[in-house]
Formats: C-alpha cells, structure tokens, sequence
C-alpha cells in the first residue's frame, strides 16, 4: 500500500473587521434621526457662484428634508455595500467612503438651510474652510513626519506658536511677509532640535518633552508679547500680511476655482508642500529611510542607515513645516500676534495625524474636515439656521474619539512610533 504525500497548499487567512462597517452605518442612523425627528418645512438654496468666473453657476433650490432623506438614502446603500464587501472579505474603496461622506454632508445641509431666510453660499462655506484648515495641515504633515520616522511630535503646538510668533516680529520688523515666513520656519526648527535632543540623543520620554516644549513655548511668547510687542505694538507687532493671489484662467473654473485658486500664496504653497511629502514618503529613497527607522530600526542599522541621524533630519523637516503653518496666523488670518493664539490647533493637527492613519493624503483631509466644520458652525449661524453652533463645533471632536479608539478601521502608528533607539 504506497502513502501519497501531500504538500499542504498556502492558504491566506484575512480577518474580517467591522469597525467601519458599523461607524458608517451609526453615523447613517444619527443623520436620519434629525429629518425623522424634527422635519423642517421649506426649501434650502445652495449658491455655488463666487463671481467672475467664465460660466456662472445657477442657485440650486431643493426641499430640505426630501434632500436629506435622498442623502441617507445614499449612504445607507453604501453602507449595506460594506457590509456585503466584508463578508466578502473585500475592503471598501476609500472613494465610496468619500461619497457616503459628501452625501451625509449634503443632506445635512439641506435639512439645516430649509426655511432659512438667506442661501448657502457653498463657495464662501468652502474656501473658507480650506484657509481655516490650512494650519492644521501644516501640522498634520508635520506630525506625519516626525512619528513616521519613530519620534511623536507632541509640540506642533508650540511649533506653530512660535512661528506665529516669530513671523510677526520679523514681518513687522522687515516690512515684508516672506521674511516672516522665513523666521517661522526656523522657529518651528528651533523647536523641533529641542524635542530631537531631548528624545534622540538623551532618550527622554517624546511625550513628556513634547508637552513640556508646548507650556514652555506658551510662557515664553505670552511674558515677550507684554514686555516687548505691546509696548511697541506699531514696530514689532503690525504686519503687512500676504494678501489673496487669483490664479489666472484656474481662478475663473466654476465652483472649483474660487475656492481652490483664490487663496494665498501659504495655501499654494501648502498644495506644493502635501504633494512633495506624498511624493517623497512613497516614491524616494528619503521616505523609504524615513519609514524604516520608524518600523525597524534595528534592521535600517543593519543595512548601513544612520537612525539618530535621520530621525534628526526628518524632525527638522517637520518643525519648519510646521513653522510655516504657525505663519498663517499672524501673515494671513490675524496681521498681528496675540497670546496662545493657535487656541490648541497643534492638539487638532496631532488628532488629524490619527485619523489619516499616518498618511499625509488622509491627514489633509482629515484636517479639512476640522476646518469644515469650523467655518460651518459660522455660515449656519449667519443664514439663521436652528442648529446650535456648539453643535457644529463639537463633531469633529466626536470623530476623532472615534478614531483613536479604532472605530475606523484599524489606526496604527509605526512600530518603533515614540520608542528611542538605543544602538546596542
């Protein structure tokens, strides 16, 4: 009786996770709650013009609550096909989760603007959104950096505050915003050499360094504003800030155009900036060293890669783009410094680096959701809709708890994320 040997086949085992399938559908359910529970009467008008651009875009008027019940109907159809791609064992395309996202948006919308007595100007909700999210990005791009290459960037807090900071001072002093853009990124450098010394070199806890640097950077710019800038506020606290550059022919695409290509020169430069590190990150042999020392140190070693080193550099790299974003407070929104002004966006940037998953494409958004949110809570109160601001103001929070409690898919940082490498 002859015994046949059989070679066991590979097999591939994928674990199922219901995180997003459940998140998607809970916010579905939230939604509809609001035109089940309390349908408005009336129509809601969106204007998507912003003037002068070559093909002039009509108001659109809808009924609100039928335009809220068609977006939950949307995203409840995406929804159910999440659920049939997981037991599938298919993930979902990051597009449909955009597309459940936007329809939610737009029906909410709708169900706030009915009945309300001026329209909604889309255009104004959307650039404005863009340059109020514009410093979170910075940050998030920062922090992407700095923990993927193993060190948590806990002080994008003080990096943005002592480039606003900064920029102001030299700005006043020099007459010219770019000098001002300058002296923030090295501020946001200076910073971040503090946090690479401590955490690198001397191995001292990332986060407690990092927590450190933001209540230091807040009593140092806090005691220099009343002791140097108010005495002299015309010289060292008056800025000439960058004013909005339209971009030719791009500025007059409809819709897309006011709001992308109407901005200033810190949100171009910002578009530049997301790309390059996409780019660098994924395509060159800078973010191939960069994520490995953050997932293995041990082995980059092995291979002849500098870890300290590199982690020094891409923490630098890091600070001065989030100098830059520190920047946009005193060159753009507000033509002067005032104490702790950046109110905590460094904590809303870190909070986005979580949500993009570490990513700098998902962190963008993630931040652009932050700013949404926050321009939106001042456009509904000014058309008179009932929806408290607070409201508004409290959702992305919401969120990101969701996020970091892994409600979201699955969230993890680089393995070697806030861990010293100590050569052995």
């Amino acid at each position: 009786m002859s015994v046949q040997t059989l070679e066991a086949e590979p097999r591939t085992v994928t674990v199922v996770s219901w995180k997003t399938q459940i998140i998607l559908s809970v916010v579905v359910v939230l939604v509809a709650l609001l035109p089940l529970l309390a349908p408005r009467k009336g129509d809601a008008t969106f204007r998507f013009a912003g003037g002068s651009e070559i093909l002039a875009v009509p108001d659109l008027t809808l009924p609100g609550t039928a335009t809220a019940w068609v977006g939950v109907a949307i995203a409840a159809v995406i929804a159910v096909m999440a659920v049939m791609r997981a037991l599938q064992h298919r993930t979902l395309p990051l597009w449909l989760v955009a597309v459940h996202a936007a329809a939610l948006i737009f029906g909410f919308l709708a169900w706030a603007a009915a009945g309300s007595e001026g329209t909604l100007p889309m255009i104004s909700l959307l650039s404005g959104a863009l340059a109020l999210a514009t410093p979170l990005i910075f940050g998030a791009l920062g922090g992407v950096i700095g923990e993927r290459a193993g060190v948590v960037n806990i002080a994008i807090e003080a990096q943005l505050l002592a480039g606003a900071f900064c920029a102001a001072i030299v700005a006043s002093v020099t007459g010219t915003p770019w000098a001002g853009l300058i002296a923030a990124m090295v501020a946001g450098v200076l910073v971040a050499l503090v946090l690479g010394v401590f955490s690198i070199t001397y191995y001292v806890d990332q986060v407690i360094v990092g927590v450190v640097l933001n209540v230091l950077v807040i009593g140092i710019t806090s005691f220099l504003f009343r002791q140097v800038l108010a005495p002299d506020q015309a010289t060292l606290n008056t800025v000439e800030p960058f004013k909005r550059l339209a971009i030719p022919l791009l500025s007059q695409i409809p819709v897309l155009g006011p709001i992308l290509f109407r901005q200033t020169i810190i949100v171009y430069l910002m578009y530049v900036i997301v790309f390059v590190v996409w780019y660098g990150m994924y395509r060159t042999r800078w973010g191939l060293r960069m994520r490995a020392v953050g997932e293995h140190p041990q082995a980059a070693d092995t291979v002849g890669i500098n870890v300290a080193r590199t982690r020094y550099m891409n923490v630098l790299i890091a600070g001065a783009i989030a100098g830059m974003g520190g920047a946009f407070y005193t060159l753009v929104s507000v033509p002067r410094f005032n104490p702790e002004m950046t109110a905590g966006a460094g904590f809303i940037a870190l909070a986005a680096v979580i949500f993009g998953k570490w990513d700098p494409i998902k962190a963008t958004l993630a931040a652009l959701l932050f700013g949404f949110a926050t321009n939106l809570q001042s456009v509904l109160s000014v058309i008179g809709s009932p929806v408290p601001s607070q409201f508004m103001l409290m959702l992305p929070y919401i969120v990101t708890i969701f996020a970091v409690a892994g409600l979201v898919g699955r969230s993890r940082p680089p393995a070697e994320d806030g861990v010293p490498y100590i050569k052995s």
